[in-house]
């Protein structure tokens, strides 16, 4: 149900923010409450991951959107968030989920009022 719930939440299409960003969580965060969107568990995980790859690295301390233009940061992230709900599979998501006990920490409690019965049922149950 996860899955074809977040495939029908529509991506924002106009984005008029720079967000100034030291860290891929904290993009995500800040792009959350903005467009009010939720992020998909595996895009959730990935961003989490992309943090954890600058430990040790030489600019580790330095503020990412130095690094990077956070724009494409940003447009980073939506293009993995289309990638996940359009075509994970709910097998493979519900294996993570197994696996991964403190799973709830990467489904975002954010959830819009979607159009269908079927889809506002589900969102008033997470």
């Amino acid at each position: 149900m996860y899955q074809e719930c977040m495939k029908v939440v529509p991506i924002p299409t106009e984005r008029g923010f720079i967000i100034h960003f030291t860290s891929w969580v904290g993009l995500a965060a800040t792009m959350k409450e903005l467009y009010r969107q939720p992020l998909h568990y595996l895009t959730n995980v990935q961003i989490r991951k992309f943090d954890q790859m600058r430990f040790g690295a030489d600019n580790e301390d330095v503020p990412l959107d130095t690094i990077i233009d956070p724009r494409k940061a940003e447009a980073t992230i939506w293009i993995i968030e289309e990638v996940h709900r359009s075509t994970s599979s709910h097998h493979y998501i519900a294996r993570l989920c197994l696996a991964d006990p403190m799973y709830h920490h990467h489904v975002d409690a954010i959830f819009p009022k979607l159009p269908t019965h079927k889809n506002r049922s589900f969102a008033n149950q997470s």
